[in-house]
């Protein structure tokens, strides 16, 4: 597997890991355990936006271009 896909994955696990802990701690928390839960959850979760756009953009930039013919006949 190439490595590019492999860290899009990743990131899509990241993105759902924090979505889950975001949405499982309700809002209006006082204890400072859950608080800073629901936090991680928030900085995991936009971190693997990132990183999925990042496996996205390597995918992108390595893909094989179709080869330009060096003959141009007219």
């Amino acid at each position: 597997m190439r490595m590019n896909i492999v860290i899009a994955v990743t990131g899509v696990a990241m993105f759902v890991v924090g979505l889950i802990l975001f949405y499982s701690i309700e809002l209006g928390q006082t204890d400072t355990t859950l608080r800073f839960i629901k936090n991680v959850g928030t900085f995991v979760g936009i971190s693997g936006m990132g990183v999925c756009l990042a496996g996205i953009l390597l995918y992108l930039i390595n893909k094989n271009d179709s080869h330009v013919r060096k003959s141009l006949d007219v």
